[in-house]
């Protein structure tokens, strides 16, 4: 994989970093595209040191700087071989309580974003017959209690990524996705420890998942070996996904 180029977003922090680390550990070149200057810079510590890291401020959310920081990429590198579409957030209320910007924000962030990024990547995936697509889901498609815009989102990611699995399946490209459960990020270390511990206990496997957990999907479905598989959503949830309820 040492001459694959990946765009990773909302690479600078929590699953994305995670996922970062791993591909650079394989030899990639990535860029990170976040909105955060603070996590590019610590991720720019962390990860300077291996001459394939490119760290970007992007709002994913904007088609021109999208569009902007691939040219960058491809004018630096290459056009990428590999997306993996992993920014997101969540902004959690009951539907009586839940306003239209509420609703607008998480759409944009979670799914438009997902649109302006394969946009941005697609024509020259089909040029070169080669590209690895991967869409970050949630375990949360399946419903959330407060999070119907969320569930909204991330549902929508799957059917989005079957289209593109569909679509794109004669040109070498694959589209898949990574639904991940309750993963030991920033988000979960600032909830109080009643839930922290009420949310493991949720966990059919009894512990919390680490990014490196997400980072192993990404891997599978970056890699060469993974050429037949295309449309598919994986769980990496620790068997959440089976029995529990949402909490």
């Amino acid at each position: 994989m040492t001459e694959k180029v990946a765009v990773v977003t909302g690479g600078a922090q929590g699953i994305g970093r995670g996922i970062v680390e791993a591909f650079l550990k394989k030899g990639l070149r990535v860029a990170a595209f976040d909105l955060s200057t603070a996590a590019l810079r610590q991720a720019s510590d962390q990860f300077s040191g291996s001459g394939r890291f490119l760290p970007l401020q992007v709002d994913v959310t904007s088609s021109e700087m999208v569009g902007a920081a691939v040219a960058e990429v491809t004018a630096r590198w290459k056009s990428p071989d590999v997306l993996v579409n992993n920014a997101g957030l969540s902004r959690d209320k009951r539907i009586q309580k839940m306003s239209e910007e509420d609703w607008d924000f998480v759409i944009n962030v979670n799914l438009r974003s997902q649109f302006l990024c394969v946009k941005a990547v697609i024509d020259a995936m089909v040029a070169q017959k080669y590209g690895r697509i991967i869409n970050m889901s949630s375990r949360a498609w399946l419903g959330g209690f407060g999070q119907a815009n969320y569930s909204a989102a991330k549902g929508a990611v799957v059917s989005f990524t079957r289209s593109l699995a569909i679509e794109l399946a004669s040109h070498g490209i694959t589209a898949n996705t990574i639904a991940p459960g309750i993963i030991e990020t920033p988000l979960f270390e600032s909830f109080d420890e009643e839930v922290k511990d009420r949310l493991k206990r949720s966990v059919p496997a009894g512990r919390i998942g680490q990014p490196a957990d997400v980072a192993a999907a990404a891997l599978l479905f970056a890699s060469d070996e993974a050429s037949y598989i295309t449309g598919q959503t994986l769980y990496v949830c620790g068997g959440r996904s089976l029995s529990s309820p949402s909490v």
